[in-house]
């Protein structure tokens, strides 16, 4: 059996040791330029590979192809594979019939990467034999060829959903939907919520399904469509006998007649967005029998992630945020939610289309001053101009942050929260964040 895979970055270097290792013969090609500790692993592994280009006689020769989530549909060698009827799956789809593992899903536009780390820690910190992969970490393939986990706790994202057939998770999460990649999506945006629903479509009565019962797009879509997983749903407004919800300052969660509450400022992460991702991760917890102690622990010890909400330093009682994950205004609106106080926000960045407008009111109550970090600024300056004090343009993040400083003053925020993606001026949004960090430790 070949196997061809196209991207030679962490998926498709995990699924060639995957692939070797199950006998197939293996073969990687990555349009652009494979990175130096990738290459070294191929070599090692004896697998062949090219880079720079797609040798259509190598690849069209295939029995089955992997292809990496970056890749679209669109681009013409998948179109010549898909013409000759070859399969095209996503890592996930070709890793998981190689594991018996438990599998937890997690999808969602904005919260799954908060709320995929904080499932693996409330089970990691259970004693359980756990991993951590998908859109983020090492990846799965890569895992199920060296290790033995008992189960996985997976961050997928739409892309890596488009390319499975049979995948299903025992558990899945759809933390929201909101408007997101809409240029993958022939920018509509139906495709876009059916792509992300996906992760149950396979499920059986047997399986879960957690999911928003405050989001409007999820709500849409249950009144046309069913699954057959039995449906957890957590909100902040609604109350359930079988699901996750907040009531006076305390989260309650009751599954299969078992109940659980803990008071919501005892948990470390702040703000309503993070009290969903909470409920949602316990609500696993609690399908997976984590005693109720060890959840209240864990809940309360966790750390956040990086990029995300993280709070960097506070400067003469300035509180400096380092929000770079913010890629798009849905999860820049929770982020200025959140915020307690007059805040100096740096935003800006390649816009995918972005409604400001949703942010208005926010604007107007908690924000004091834009800066704005982007080589064109001009739609962020036509919504906010008029509705903050101050508006400034910079083009570097040293200039953002030493700009913030001299704007603020004792008891403010200065949030960066870019609501934008980062190839402008940056090379991805860690790197932002990073830039943001290190200009903050300079002042």
């Amino acid at each position: 059996m070949r196997l061809v895979i196209l991207g030679g970055g962490e998926s498709g270097v995990g699924t060639a040791i995957l692939g070797k290792k199950k006998g197939y013969d293996v073969f990687v090609s990555d349009f652009g330029k494979i990175k130096g500790n990738y290459k070294e692993v191929l070599i090692i592994n004896e697998i062949s590979w090219e880079e720079e280009k797609h040798t259509e006689d190598l690849i069209l020769n295939a029995d089955v192809v992997m292809k990496s989530p970056g890749i679209p549909d669109k681009s013409p060698i998948v179109k010549k594979l898909l013409a000759k009827e070859i399969p095209v799956l996503s890592e996930i789809e070709f890793a998981a019939p190689f594991t018996d593992a438990t599998i937890i899903g997690i999808t969602g536009s904005n919260g799954k990467t908060t709320t995929t780390m904080l499932t693996h820690h409330l089970l990691k910190s259970a004693g359980l034999n756990v991993g951590l992969g998908g859109n983020i970490g090492k990846s799965f393939a890569w895992q199920i060829a060296d290790n033995k986990y008992d189960s996985y706790v997976l961050e997928l994202s739409s892309f890596q959903l488009d390319g499975i057939v049979n995948f299903k998770p025992h558990i899945a999460i759809i933390t929201n939907i909101s408007p997101d990649h809409l240029d993958r999506y022939d920018y509509k945006y139906e495709n876009y919520i059916d792509s992300k629903f996906r992760i149950t479509m396979n499920q059986t009565e047997e399986d879960y399904l957690i999911y928003d019962a405050d989001d409007e797009a999820i709500s849409e879509w249950f009144k046309t469509h069913t699954t057959k997983a039995k449906l957890i749903p957590f909100s902040l407004t609604k109350t359930f006998s079988e699901g996750a919800y907040i009531k006076n300052n305390k989260m309650e969660i009751s599954i299969n007649q078992e109940e659980f509450t803990m008071d919501t400022e005892h948990i470390a992460l702040e703000g309503k967005h993070n009290m969903k991702n909470a409920m949602a991760a316990t609500s696993v917890a609690k399908l997976m029998q984590i005693r109720k102690s060890t959840i209240r622990e864990s809940l309360s010890n966790f750390q956040g992630v990086e990029h995300r909400l993280e709070k960097v330093l506070k400067i003469q009682n300035v509180q400096y945020i380092n929000d770079s994950k913010a890629t798009n205004v849905n999860a820049t609106f929770f982020a200025l939610d959140s915020m307690n106080t007059p805040t100096v926000w740096i935003v800006g960045g390649v816009d995918k289309g972005n409604d400001y407008n949703e942010l208005m009111s926010l604007v107007r109550e908690k924000v004091k001053a834009i800066i704005c970090l982007g080589v064109d600024n001009k739609k962020i300056i036509d919504v906010f101009g008029n509705v903050v004090d101050m508006m400034i343009e910079v083009d570097n993040m040293n200039d953002a942050v030493r700009m913030a400083q001299r704007l603020s003053e004792k008891g403010d925020t200065v949030l960066l929260s870019p609501a934008c993606a980062s190839f402008d001026l940056f090379e991805n949004y860690e790197d932002r964040g990073n830039q943001f960090k290190q200009a903050v430790k300079n002042l």
